[in-house]
């Protein structure tokens, strides 16, 4: 949510980061509603006023023995005014806060402008694609006599699951093993075994309610959510605390199973486990000082691509433009994968700063030091890759012609030394 100073006093800069991002939303219902709500607080003020003026004037008639009820009648009446008035300011405030709830974050100054994912500009690249010296397969023909089994999924669940059976299941979990013990043992996270399900105010918090709704597996008879993203139960770890400015930077991670409904999204990426309803990922989230949030950006991002060059998979990082952010986000970084059976990158890491956005809809703040005001933290978030797209750019760059798959070599140990998976 954004500060409502900056929507009362700097409606044009929200008004071009609306627009910069393609937003539907106009920033004049917001001011039309804060014109209300200012005009019934004043009148308010106006008619309180008016009513201690003449609760004075009653007092005096009542010692001086004289008849105070036409002016006891008039103050009945301004009473009830502003009991109405102030349920006015209080109705036209829960509109305002719930109209600021679906307004997106804004841009940093250093985030390119463009319309859609096309206009977004790379930033780095890694390694180069493999040739193949014989015709490759996509990892759904791949995987099919190694134990990928979409079938019996469908069997089980419908569309867009999928079972990793032996080998493969084996291969899925090495990977996640390896994304949590780096990120721990390494990078200095904290690991957190988060609940798969969440209250609607832990949606809220981290922007997810009320835009996103229709793509979230609401639970029936209970208003909990599956998680999205295990970024939703970490950052709200922290909601409606106050933490110590020593505290900071806070770095946690953790590995969940993960459900989005994906609605509006068929036709796209059916084939196989780059778009499923249930996928395991590993998040990372940060709370950061305000003043080093963009500092633990790039270090995130760059924890993300450590992890791709030890896996020896080609890829590349691209910053999003204005068009193609997250809601929540302030700059978002991509990691795109190398996927050779699609002859192009595919996101596999998304690490965003989020800036007080998501810490001012979950009441998440700091005590500085040397005392003063408590000030929000900044929270960022990313992805340390979701094992069902790791899984796929393992088995395509690295298949063989024989249709095996070389396991890399930094997960051998975590595959108790096999080497090949056929």
């Amino acid at each position: 949510m954004l500060d409502l100073k900056i929507m009362q006093k700097e409606p044009e800069r929200v008004a071009k980061a609306l627009s910069d991002r393609n937003s539907t939303i106009s920033i004049d219902e917001f001011l039309k509603l804060d014109s209300r709500r200012r005009a019934a607080l004043s009148e308010v003020e106006t008619l309180k006023s008016k009513r201690n003026s003449e609760s004075a004037q009653v007092a005096k008639l009542k010692k001086a023995g004289e008849d105070a009820s036409a002016l006891m009648a008039e103050l009945g009446k301004l009473s009830d005014k502003i009991k109405e008035l102030d349920a006015e300011a209080e109705a036209i405030k829960a509109e305002q806060e719930e109209y600021m709830l679906c307004v997106p974050n804004i841009p940093d100054s250093s985030v390119p402008y463009g319309k859609d994912e096309n206009d977004n500009v790379e930033v780095h690249r890694f390694g180069e694609p493999a040739k193949f010296n014989f015709p490759i397969k996509d990892h759904v023909d791949l995987g099919a006599p190694l134990g990928l089994d979409f079938e019996r999924a469908s069997k089980l669940s419908g569309a867009r699951f999928a079972v990793s059976i032996g080998k493969l299941a084996r291969l899925e979990r090495a990977i996640m093993n390896f994304y949590v013990d780096t990120q721990t043992l390494e990078f200095g996270h904290t690991e957190v075994n988060v609940p798969l399900l969440v209250t609607r105010n832990s949606m809220r918090g981290t922007g997810q309610l009320p835009k996103f709704e229709e793509d979230l597996f609401k639970i029936q008879g209970w208003e909990h959510f599956l998680i999205p993203t295990a970024e939703v139960p970490l950052t709200n770890l922290h909601a409606g605390e106050v933490l110590e400015e020593d505290m900071l930077p806070i770095w946690y991670t953790a590995a969940s199973s993960c459900f989005r409904s994906e609605a509006g999204a068929y036709g796209k990426d059916t084939r196989g486990l780059i778009r499923q309803h249930q996928f395991t990922k590993v998040e990372m989230v940060h709370f950061s000082h305000p003043e080093k949030s963009w500092e633990d950006l790039e270090k995130m991002r760059r924890f993300a691509e450590i992890l791709l060059e030890r896996l020896e998979l080609p890829y590349r990082t691209i910053t999003l433009c204005t068009g193609d952010m997250g809601f929540s986000s302030a700059k978002t970084y991509d990691v795109e994968v190398w996927v050779p059976s699609q002859n192009t990158y595919r996101e596999i890491s998304s690490c965003s700063n989020c800036t007080d956005f998501q810490a001012r809809r979950a009441n998440i703040k700091f005590r500085p030091k040397g005392g003063g005001k408590p000030e929000f933290v900044h929270t960022l978030n990313g992805s340390g890759l979701p094992t069902g797209r790791s899984l796929v750019a393992i088995m395509e760059n690295y298949q063989q012609e024989d249709g095996s798959i070389k396991v890399p070599d930094v997960l051998v140990p975590y595959m108790g030394g096999l080497k090949e998976i056929r």
